[in-house]
């Protein structure tokens, strides 16, 4: 297993991760595929300070990755982020979340990170557990904000404290 920088030759591994979430899953709201060629803007705003973005590699093959990125456009909102971890589905319950955060946490408290903010889509025991264990605490819940597969759902919004 190898972590590292996400560059744009794992952009189609990375695309295809996160559009499994978007066709079978609530953790995303986008409703419609994407292709890499269309994500080449979302992997350009990481400035591997605040805002990275990493993978975890084996054998050759990306299982999931995990990222900080801008939580808001303002400028005031620099020194907070929104973190965020997808897996290949068949990667799930095998800690590699936890190893892409071992790395990612550690990273953020060293670039001048003030806060991070995790939005969850429930139900999501795993990724509420996830960041629980990074320190992330529950601020918010948004009741039925998000429209997808014929329902509602529910978000609940998580921060971490960071040193920066």
């Amino acid at each position: 297993m190898t972590i590292r920088r996400a560059t744009a030759a794992d952009l189609p591994a990375i695309t295809d991760i996160y559009n499994h979430y978007v066709e079978h899953d609530h953790a995303t709201f986008d409703t419609r595929r994407f292709t890499a060629t269309e994500r080449e803007a979302w992997l350009q705003q990481f400035d591997e300070q605040r805002r990275v973005c990493l993978v975890d590699e084996h054998n050759g093959s990306i299982r999931g990755y995990a990222c900080s990125g801008q939580f808001k456009a303002k400028r005031a909102y620099d020194t907070s982020v929104e973190v965020s971890v997808y897996l290949s589905p068949d990667c799930a319950g095998q800690g590699i979340g936890r190893s892409l955060y071992e790395i990612l946490m550690p990273h953020l408290d060293t670039h001048g990170v003030h806060r991070a903010y995790a939005g969850i889509a429930l139900p999501n025991a795993a990724s509420i557990a996830l960041h629980s264990r990074f320190e992330f605490r529950q601020i918010a819940r948004l009741a039925e904000v998000g429209f997808k597969f014929g329902r509602y759902w529910d978000v609940v919004w998580m921060e971490r404290n960071c040193a920066g």
